[in-house]
Parts: structure tokens; sequence; C-alpha cells
């Protein structure tokens, strides 16, 4: 019997840990992010609009995080990727400043400045992450926000659904594209070790603000 001849594009162990991170570390295995509370409860448009504050917050801001990380790769292997990702999340960031707009203040929450500390933690430490001198950690910081990012866009179109505004076309890499950047970039174990610890502490981060939206939610009685 014929063996099946073997993809090269299929991922290899180090890319499917990365990818098994995303689905159970990230946004998208969150149970509150994907919970009936925060999108179809009663109270749907005041978690849109602090989920939307809220990641604002982390992301919205100029050069961001891709763009950080890729002033510390210094790999041409990977420019292609990263001119992309780059252009992709400028995109990702006017639509968040629509958003933010479209959506008003941020809810009314007890315990507001314990909420803000917490998030200007956050957001140190993606900005450290994302400049770290150490080969391949924030490259695999911006691999892992590119991937997590599908499941957070879900979020940005159910409050452009909302709020009325029609969402932008994503442009960032597709997943097949970002694996091949990855796989382009760590060609070394310690370069492996270094993009998995990158991409470990994204998802932490961006699992720890879902945590923090939840508890701001519980916090005003939203149920």
């Amino acid at each position: 019997m014929a063996s099946r001849p073997m993809d090269k594009n299929a991922p290899c162990g180090f890319e499917n840990a990365i990818l098994a991170m995303a689905t159970d570390n990230g946004s998208a295995g969150h149970p509150y992010a994907s919970g009936e509370a925060f999108l179809r409860g009663h109270h749907a448009m005041r978690n849109l609009a602090d989920a939307i504050h809220h990641f604002g917050y982390l992301h919205g801001r100029h050069p961001g995080m891709v763009a950080n990380a890729r002033a510390r790769a210094q790999a041409p292997v990977v420019d292609d990727w990263f001119a992309e990702a780059i252009e992709g999340f400028a995109k990702e960031r006017a639509y968040l400043a629509r958003l933010v707009v479209a959506v008003g203040p941020s809810p009314s929450t007890p315990g507001q400045a314990e909420s803000e500390a917490a998030l200007s933690g956050q957001y140190h430490a993606l900005d450290m992450l994302s400049q770290s001198d150490r080969m391949g950690c924030a490259f695999g910081a911006a691999v892992a926000l590119v991937l997590d990012w599908t499941a957070i866009r879900t979020t940005l179109d159910q409050a452009a659904d909302r709020f009325g505004i029609i969402p932008p076309q994503c442009d960032l890499p597709m997943r097949d594209a970002t694996l091949a950047a990855l796989r382009a970039l760590a060609t070394t174990p310690a370069v492996e070790r270094a993009a998995s610890f990158g991409a470990q502490q994204l998802f932490m981060q961006h699992r720890g603000l879902w945590d923090l939206l939840e508890a701001r939610h519980i916090a005003r009685g939203d149920y």
C-alpha cells in the first residue's frame, strides 16, 4: 500500500503546541468570552462596551506590539509576514477607535481604580514582552496576538453589529501564513523556546483581561 505524501505545510509539533495554546489558553477558550451572559444576556451592550474600551487600551495605540516585535526580530525571512501584520493592525486600530466612539463611555463599575491598575499592569507587561531582546520572544508574542485576534475580532464585530457599524475586512495574515512565518524563524530549539514563551505570555495576558472583564460584569450585578 502506497504511503501518502507528507504535507510540507502541515503544522509540526512546535506549531501544533502554539495552536493548542490559542485554543486552550487564548480568548476563544475563555468561558466568559463565549458565554451566554456576555454576548446574549440583558446587559450585552454594556459588556461589549466594556470589552471594546479595554481592548482599545491594550491594543489601540501606535506603533503596537507587532511593530515593536519586528524591530527585535531582525530576520528578513519574516519581513513579508511582519509587513502584512503591521498594515493589518493599523486597520484594526482604526476599527477599534471607531468602536470606542460608537459604544460611548465604559460602564460605571465598582472597584474602578483597581480595574484601571490591573489593566495598566497588563499593558506594561505586553509592552515589555514586545520589546524583549531574547531572540524569538517578541515574535512569538506577535504570532500569538495575530492568532488570538480571530476570537477578539468576533467580539469587535458583535459590538459593531449592535452599535450600527459595518465591520471592515480583517487583513491580518491568515493562519497558514502565520504558521509558515513561525516555521521560518524558529529554526533552533532556543528560538522555539523563546517564541513559545512569548506566545504563552500573550495568551495569559489576554486570558487575564477576560477574567477582569468577567469580574467587572459580576461587580455591576449584570446577571
